[in-house]
């Protein structure tokens, strides 16, 4: 990046537990800037605490993010029914709409796997935390071996799930089987998701059970490696903590841990699928230009 480049002018859309993150994950970035913060209740928590770090917020929601526009990056940390308006507020404004709702709109994107393509598309999908957690070890084993079956557990903290993320379970269930269906070429995928009550809170966990034919155990645990490697390149908490290669069957633990800025250890979840859209809006909006 050139020195005197000035940062893209930013905007998160949603002051609940995930858009406040990404708002300080935001402020830790050298290519980004936080312009606006948008949600639609002025007295949120989340707002008080952009406003207390110095940010323009609005209770005006999608109406602000247009009125306040155009923004280089806008992030869509609301929920899935109200994605598809958005996009539609902000098709003729030129920005790139990063969503972090599990609509299954947009073109979808795991850095990783296929982030390294030129992405000139406006507006990007990131699936779903258990999605970012699965996909590039998923995708990994899928080079090795031809899966026949694709079962994959996601257990967080129910502390780090919001009102958003409870209502929307059922896509969130959809869409990463749909994305995961995708990047194996497998057509029996079946996802679970778990919200946890106990205490201490537990880390983000998701359980992968691939059954496939030709599985040659060097090569798959020489590539699952190599995709954990990539993710911790920009969620330094993740790593697989147990793998078994067996005849027929291959079964991943993989554990992201919160690391560094304001959430708590557990909230991996939160913590990956941010960390993909920060990197994205980095090189999505600098390549669009």
């Amino acid at each position: 990046m050139v020195a005197d480049e000035p940062r893209l002018r930013v905007a998160v859309l949603g002051a609940g537990l995930v858009g406040i993150d990404l708002v300080d994950k935001i402020r830790r970035s050298a290519k980004l800037n936080v312009a606006l913060v948008a949600g639609r209740d002025r007295d949120s928590l989340g707002l008080r605490r952009a406003a207390d770090m110095g940010h323009t917020i609005s209770a005006g929601g999608i109406r602000a993010v247009v009125d306040a526009g155009p923004f280089d990056v806008v992030f869509d940390a609301t929920n899935a029914e109200s994605h598809a308006e958005h996009w539609a507020a902000l098709r003729a404004t030129g920005t790139t709409l990063i969503d972090l709702t599990p609509t299954g709109l947009g073109t979808v994107i795991v850095p990783g796997v296929n982030s390294h393509r030129p992405v000139v598309h406006r507006h990007l999908n990131l699936v779903s935390c258990g999605g970012q957690a699965s996909i590039p070890v998923l995708h990994a084993i899928s080079k090795r071996c031809t899966p026949t079956y694709v079962e994959v557990v996601s257990t967080g903290a129910s502390a780090s799930a919001g009102r958003a993320t409870r209502l929307n379970l059922d896509q969130y269930i959809a869409t990463t089987s749909a994305a995961i269906q995708a990047f194996t070429g497998t057509r029996d995928v079946k996802v679970m998701v778990n919200l946890s009550p106990a205490r201490p809170a537990p880390p983000f966990r998701v359980a992968m059970t691939v059954l496939a034919d030709g599985i040659c155990p060097a090569p798959v645990r020489t590539s699952i490696a190599a995709a954990a490697r990539a993710v911790r390149a920009y969620t330094p908490g993740f790593q697989v903590t147990s793998l078994a290669v067996d005849p027929g069957r291959i079964s991943v633990v993989a554990q992201v841990t919160a690391s560094g800025g304001r959430l708590p250890r557990h909230a991996g979840s939160i913590d990956i699928i941010n960390a993909a859209a920060v990197l994205l809006a980095e090189q999505s909006a600098a390549a669009s230009r």
